[in-house]
């Protein structure tokens, strides 16, 4: 079974290729642990908000700028804690 980790990234939204939208990350996952990892990564990275895990493929008026990842260009988001931060690195 196919799960998505869809996330709107309110950096990249209102310019660009999301100029006259919002831009939206949408990352394709093969198993339920993947999917739970991914979304707590969407979750730890404050320009990421509107955060979903979804069943089914989404799908998003024109105007959005959406990019479909997955394991192969997005190795990182399946790493447990990926974007959080060492107390080290905080200080």
């Amino acid at each position: 079974m196919t799960y998505y980790v869809a996330m709107t990234d309110k950096f990249l939204s209102g310019w660009g290729l999301a100029k006259n939208g919002l831009s939206k990350l949408v990352i394709e996952c093969d198993t339920y642990p993947e999917a739970k990892i991914v979304f707590q990564n969407a979750h730890d990275r404050s320009e990421m908000k509107n955060i979903s895990l979804c069943l089914t493929k989404p799908h998003y008026p024109k105007n959005y700028h959406v990019h479909f990842s997955d394991k192969t260009d997005a190795a990182r988001w399946f790493m447990v804690d990926a974007f959080v931060k060492s107390e080290e690195s905080k200080a």
